[in-house]
């Protein structure tokens, strides 16, 4: 598994095709869901962030990031 700073995270932001989004300090790779096109969900959220505290605002939890595969782990989750 790769590690990613937030730096090359956000690198990841859909713009070339690749959508990840971190949280808990897990990697995953959202590039293939239709509820993340573009690089937005819900209009509010993008990838290439971590979504470790909107999430605890959000109508679900992280488990439904478990849907999706695990790319590396974020090395600086504060």
């Amino acid at each position: 598994m790769r590690t990613f700073t937030r730096k090359e995270l956000a690198r990841y932001d859909g713009s070339g095709g690749i959508a990840y989004v971190a949280c808990e300090g897990k990697i995953y790779d959202v590039s293939q869901s239709f509820l993340w096109q573009k690089g937005k969900h819900q209009v509010i959220h993008r990838t290439g962030a971590d979504l470790t505290e909107v999430l605890k605002g959000a109508p679900h939890g992280s488990e439904l990031l478990e849907r999706f595969p695990i790319v590396g782990s974020l090395v600086d989750p504060d």
